[in-house]
């Protein structure tokens, strides 16, 4: 961790917390470090920071160690966090944006985690839900790991954890319309 001025640190951080919500339309500093969020995360243990860490860092001006977090990539969107929160904030949403910045300011995630995102968010858009072998194949088949995690799949296809074809929802029209309005307002989906 570098070495920082907090009073010059705080003034640059109003500013990106002020942008970081009209973005995200979340208000980080809301947040009174309770723990919650990070308590129920179920990937928290794979994270350099907790979920309330990263608040933190946000509270306290250190934006570059916020955007460099692999936090903000490991997180699984369940809303765990979200649901809660006694200061109904909004995790999911608060990294979404950070993603973004980071993206902006050149911190390119860790290997694959952007890969994975993108194959995850696809999954959802053309079948309304995640095909978890669909994307566990995608994704090892891209990252150049084709035999990864392949000894697990005749136990889990057999014990009916896995498909090899994906459920489709009813509503797959409105998902897929869902990312289309993504799209049309300029962001990424």
């Amino acid at each position: 961790m570098e070495r920082f001025e907090l009073g010059s640190a705080l003034a640059e951080s109003k500013k990106f917390v002020a942008h970081l919500q009209e973005e995200s339309g979340v208000h980080v500093s809301e947040c009174y470090q309770c723990g919650k969020c990070s308590a129920g995360c179920p990937v928290a243990s794979a994270m350099d920071y907790t979920p309330r860490q990263v608040l933190r860092l946000l509270q306290l001006g250190m934006r570059e160690e916020a955007l460099k977090s692999r936090t903000i990539w490991l997180c699984a969107h369940c809303q765990t966090c979200f649901t809660r929160c006694p200061r109904e904030i909004d995790l999911p949403r608060v990294f979404e944006v950070l993603m973004n910045e980071a993206k902006k300011a050149g911190h390119v995630p860790e290997r694959h985690l952007d890969l994975f995102n993108r194959l995850f968010l696809s999954s959802v858009e053309n079948f309304g839900r995640v095909h978890e072998m669909g994307l566990m194949m995608l994704f090892n088949l891209w990252s150049l790991q084709p035999m990864k995690d392949s000894l697990l799949a005749p136990k889990l296809l057999f014990t009916g954890k896995i498909s090899p074809l994906p459920h489709r929802i009813k509503g797959q029209a409105a998902v897929k319309r869902i990312f289309e309005k993504v799209r049309a307002m300029g962001g990424e989906a």
